[in-house]
C-alpha cells in the first residue's frame, strides 16, 4: 500500500530557497581555491577599491574571468562592492581570514581539502554499496597540502602555548630533552612547530604517505631543524624506536583501520612514565550534538576522507565524529589506564592518556 504525503508548500519553498543558496556555497568554494591560487585576496589586501581591469592587470590575469569572479565573491560577502564606482575592494577582516596563513582565524585551506576531497566522490559512491575503502594517498594531492595549511594556524596558536603545558608534566621534560614520536605527521607541521620550541629534544616524524614526507623534510631544513627534526615512513603499528616520552596523534587517529593496534604499539614504545597526546576534531556524544556548523563538516569529511582510509587499511573505523567514550574505549584496549580531556578549541579536543 502506498504512503500519502501532505506537502507544506511554504516548507517546500523554504527548503528550495536553502538549496539554492547551497549551490551558490558549493559551486563558489571552487572560486575561493582559485582565487587562493592566481593571488586574486593578496592582490586586493590592502590595495583600496579596484576595477576588475584594475585586479586583473595587478595579478596578470584576464578580466573576462575576474570580473564575474568579483560579482560572486561580492554576492557571497568575501568582497565588497560600491555600486557607484563599480570598484571592489577586500575588507581587512576577510584579507586575514583569506590570505593570512599565520593567523588562527585562516580558512584558505579548508576550501583546498573540501574541494579536493569532492573529486573522490564517484569512488566514494561506489564503497557505500561495496564497503571498500579509499586509502589517503588516493586522493587528489591538494587534500595533502590543504589539510596541512588548514589544521597548521590552529597548531601554531595552541599547541605549545595551552595543549603541552595541559599534558600532566609533558612540557618541563621536553625543555629539559625528551624523545618524540609524531604519528601521521604528514607535511610535518606539528613535528616542526614542538622542534622549534623545544631545542634541547629530538622529534621522529612518521607516515604512511612517502611524498608527504619528502616535503616535511624539505621544509625541516629550511627552518634549520633537519638535525632535531627527522622523518620517516613508518605506520602507526609499526614505527621504530623506543623510550619515547611524547608520542602524539594530531588528528589522525580517528582515520586509522586498526587504533586499538596503533596504541598498543604507542604503549610498548613509550616510557614507563611517558605521556600520548591524542588531538581529535571537535565531536560530540550523542548525534544531535553534531547538528551544528562544525558537526556538518566533520561528518562530511568522515564519510569522504577519514573512514575510507580506515576501511582501506583495517576493520575499524572511529571516523571524524568520534566520541569521547569511543576514544577512551580505543586507550584502554591499547594498554592506558589513565585517560582524560585536557582542553578543547571550537575545532579541536585535546586528550592525555597514560599507563
Amino acid at each position: 500500500m502506498g504512503i500519502t504525503m501532505t506537502v507544506d508548500q511554504d516548507a517546500l519553498q523554504a527548503f528550495v530557497g536553502k538549496a539554492v543558496e547551497e549551490f551558490g556555497a558549493i559551486v563558489s568554494a571552487a572560486l575561493v581555491v582559485i582565487g587562493d591560487k592566481v593571488g586574486l585576496y593578496k592582490a586586493m589586501a590592502g590595495a583600496g577599491p579596484l576595477t576588475p581591469a584594475e585586479l586583473a592587470e595587478r595579478t596578470g590575469t584576464d578580466e573576462h574571468y575576474v570580473h564575474p569572479w568579483l560579482v560572486n565573491q561580492a554576492a557571497g560577502g568575501y568582497v565588497a562592492h560600491d555600486a557607484t564606482t563599480g570598484r571592489y575592494w577586500l575588507p581587512p577582516e576577510q584579507a586575514v581570514a583569506l590570505t593570512d596563513e599565520t593567523s588562527p582565524f585562516y580558512i584558505g585551506g579548508g576550501f583546498q581539502v573540501l574541494t579536493s576531497a569532492m573529486k573522490a566522490e564517484p569512488r566514494i559512491s561506489e564503497n557505500f554499496t561495496s564497503g571498500q575503502g579509499m586509502p589517503w594517498g588516493d586522493h587528489d594531492h591538494g587534500l595533502f597540502q590543504g589539510t596541512e595549511r588548514f589544521f597548521r594556524p590552529g597548531y601554531e596558536a595552541n599547541l605549545v602555548q595551552a595543549w603541552i603545558p595541559a599534558l600532566d608534566g609533558a612540557q618541563a621534560k621536553l625543555e629539559a630533552g625528551a624523545t618524540v614520536a609524531d604519528i601521521g605527521c604528514g607535511h610535518g607541521a606539528h613535528t616542526l612547530i614542538m622542534a622549534e620550541a623545544y631545542p634541547k629534544s629530538r622529534f621522529f616524524g612518521f607516515d604512511s604517505h612517502a611524498p608527504s614526507l619528502a616535503l616535511a623534510r624539505e621544509l625541516a631544513a629550511e627552518a634549520g631543524l633537519a638535525d632535531r627534526a627527522i622523518f620517516e615512513v613508518a605506520g602507526a603499528t609499526n614505527f621504530p624506536g623506543g623510550n619515547y616520552d611524547l608520542i602524539a596523534y594530531f588528528d589522525c587517529l580517528h582515520d586509522m583501520g586498526d587504533p586499538d593496534r596503533a596504541l598498543r604499539h604507542a604503549r610498548a614504545a613509550l616510557k614507563p612514565d611517558g605521556h600520548v597526546l591524542i588531538v581529535e576534531p571537535m565531536a560530540g556524544e550523542r548525534d544531535v550534538d553534531n547538528f551544528n556548523p562544525v558537526g556538518r563538516i566533520y561528518s562530511a569529511a568522515s564519510v569522504l576522507i577519514c573512514t575510507p582510509n580506515a576501511l582501506a587499511t583495517g576493520g575499524e573505523a572511529l571516523g571524524t565524529i568520534a566520541t569521547e567514550r569511543d576514544l577512551q574505549r580505543v586507550a584502554s584496549k591499547g594498554g592506558f589506564s589513565r585517560f582524560r580531556r585536557v582542553t578543547e578549541t571550537p575545532f579541536n579536543r585535546i586528550f592525555e592518556a597514560r599507563p
